[in-house]
């Protein structure tokens, strides 16, 4: 145990939570911060994350090793756990169901805390309603190099599109380099109908502000600022409000009123200075639940969309082929059909790696032995991934030549590092297809 404390017990509520190894650090870049002080933050603004995760089922995102390493996503709830937390079943699209934790008080925020988990991630169901959202979810997701003031431009377009549609909406920073913004909507949708909707918004924000806004999936195609329809298909999360982000300066996904927006800056919220804004100005999204709205305004345009032409937009990679979905590959790895000709990307993969740093590092020694090529790339040449694997997240970094001349770009190499976690699992995958394949019929 070395100099660390075993544990300590925190009576919250009535309830005593056992915090285990206090001391152990989960930030030590920039700022030092240990697990005591991160449940001590969370339950100084329990009132605020309460609001954003209470009757939800929740997906423990847990950072055992701390904020500089690597998480994992765990759906199912501990076997070991209070008697007193509540589950729900949730089904996904793979057609597989899990039992997940629903929060309703501030010892239970403090005991998956304790788990590791440095971020919050809620579904956007009520427990009493697993299919149908209380919530519309716009993230935007900007490019590298773009400015923070281009994203604030963007969110005041949404705001003023929603408030056409006869929608509140409700912003906050991702505590990262976007912005989210919430919308709460009568529960009589699908997931499938609330994504449709926000496939909508996308392309017509996108119209708006063409230099600026991207409706577009693959990054290749993208520029300026996202707006990720995506995270509104079933099984996606996103950090809730007040959650802090594994960053150096432990950043906080911090609630905001739309005054705010155009001179908020994301440095300034942070697990050190929330919780005296909380206490001085209230929460700025104390009054969503009060109104529900309606997406039928939103599906009529997504009717007209679908009239003009634009069909579905491309879903995740593990969810099913919908029978209106364009085809679900990248552009740079598309067949070229003589009627409907596709530009392939000359994409290079620079690095994979469980450790985004790593993988950064590894894109920094690339740059440094193609410093003639470097000056060619624009900022969204850059392609930074994060991969979803079956329970962790890892880095791939690519880098589009688009913007090279053919004499000047370089071949594919080895990437630096090359640690994909999901190379083996894959394999794996194909060859029991191939003996499934193979396997007679009886």
């Amino acid at each position: 145990m070395g100099k660390q404390e075993a544990s300590e017990v925190l009576s919250v509520g009535g309830r005593e939570i056992r915090i285990s190894h206090p001391e152990k650090l989960y930030f030590s870049e920039k700022v030092r911060l240990t697990k005591r002080d991160l449940v001590q933050y969370y339950l100084s603004i329990a009132s605020g994350a309460l609001a954003g995760i209470q009757d939800r089922p929740i997906v423990l995102k847990r950072f055992v090793n701390g904020a500089e390493k690597p998480a994992f996503y765990q759906k199912r709830a501990p076997e070991q756990r209070p008697a007193w937390l509540r589950t729900v079943t949730l089904s996904f699209p793979s057609g597989r169901t899990a039992e997940e934790i629903v929060i309703d008080d501030a010892a239970g925020l403090a005991w998956i805390i304790n788990l590791g988990c440095i971020e919050l991630h809620p579904h956007p169901v009520r427990a009493s309603d697993l299919e149908h959202p209380d919530e519309l979810r716009i993230d935007l997701d900007p490019v590298p190099g773009v400015p923070w003031p281009d994203v604030c431009r963007v969110a005041l377009e949404v705001q003023a599109f929603l408030q056409e549609a006869g929608l509140l909406s409700w912003p906050k920073t991702s505590g990262s380099r976007g912005m989210h913004i919430y919308v709460r909507i009568e529960q009589r949708w699908t997931f499938t109908e609330v994504r449709r909707a926000a496939v909508a918004l996308s392309r017509a924000i996108e119209r708006r502000a063409p230099e600026i806004a991207s409706s577009k999936w693959w990054k290749e195609e993208r520029h300026g600022v996202f707006l990720d329809y995506n995270q509104n298909a079933k099984d996606r999360t996103t950090c809730s409000a007040y959650s802090v982000r594994p960053v150096p300066d432990a950043r906080v996904s911090a609630p905001l009123r739309w005054s705010e927006v155009p001179d908020c800056d994301p440095a300034e919220l942070t697990i050190f200075t929330v919780p005296k804004r909380l206490t001085e100005i209230g929460d700025p999204h104390a009054g969503m639940n009060d109104s529900h709205g309606s997406l039928e305004p939103l599906l009529e345009l997504a009717a007209r969309d679908e009239a003009e032409g634009l069909g579905d937009a491309p879903w995740p990679p593990h969810f099913r082929k919908m029978e209106s979905e364009g085809p679900r590959v990248a552009p740079s790895r598309a067949k070229s059909k003589p009627k409907s000709p596709r530009i392939k990307m000359p994409l290079i993969v620079v690095a994979n790696s469980s450790d985004k740093n790593a993988a950064l590092a590894g894109l920094e020694r690339w740059k440094a032995r193609q410093a003639g090529v470097v000056e060619f790339l624009a900022p969204e040449d850059v392609l930074v991934d994060s991969m979803r694997g079956r329970s962790s997240t890892w880095t791939r970094v690519r880098v589009n030549l688009q913007h090279v001349p053919e004499s000047l770009r370089p071949p594919q190499e080895a990437p630096d590092p090359d640690d994909d976690p999901t190379r083996e699992w894959r394999q794996w995958s194909k060859e029991q297809a191939r003996t499934r394949k193979k396997k007679p019929k009886s």
